[in-house]
């Protein structure tokens, strides 16, 4: 074979097929503890059900709730590396000329693999899914503390809009319940 002076990625982003579930979860749970084992505490973390997780993400690419719902995943080779999935935000309510939008439900990369491009072909997917299905902007929401996804969403061009909310995790191992604080970022696309 000849030596290609200018050889290509073997990366992908497809929509998640039935069978792809298990890695789904795999790399969220990676991500997860990577990203907030300071934040909610590695306890938290270890009492998630991987099961359940793999249920979840089952049912998403097989049932999903709406047409315009979409779990794409980027692929290195064989290997499935990442995720990301989308939903409709309707209009608001006697917003006439306001087009729906789409909020960014999670987008993960496997830790190993990330800083590789595989986050901005995930996000550019999911805008032009998004876009696709009718979508003027695109939403997210940022635990507090995830600088990584602070840099990664500032550099692809979102930014808050200053809408925040707390979520409450039930007691963790040691009685106490965790609470974490997420601010919403959006852009028009």
């Amino acid at each position: 074979m000849p030596f290609d002076p200018h050889p290509t990625a073997d990366v992908s982003v497809r929509p998640a097929v039935p069978g792809d579930e298990r890695a789904i979860a795999a790399v969220q749970l990676g991500a997860w503890r990577a990203a907030y084992t300071d934040s909610l505490g590695a306890g938290a973390l270890t009492m998630l059900d991987e099961a359940a997780v793999v249920d979840r993400w089952r049912a998403a690419i097989t049932t999903p709730p709406s047409r315009t719902f979409h779990v794409l995943v980027a692929m290195a080779g064989p290997r499935l590396v990442g995720f990301v999935s989308v939903a409709p935000v309707p209009a608001p309510p006697n917003a006439t000329d306001q087009a729906p939008g789409g909020i960014l439900l999670a987008l993960e990369v496997a830790p190993a693999e990330q800083r590789a491009g595989h986050g901005s072909r995930l996000l550019a997917a999911a805008v032009d899914t998004l876009r696709s299905d009718g979508a003027d902007q695109v939403i997210t929401w940022v635990a507090d503390g995830d600088e990584a996804r602070v840099r990664f969403l500032a550099g692809a061009g979102l930014s808050p809009d200053g809408a925040a909310r707390e979520l409450a995790s039930g007691p963790g191992p040691d009685g106490e319940q965790t609470v974490l604080r997420e601010h919403r970022w959006a852009a028009l696309i």
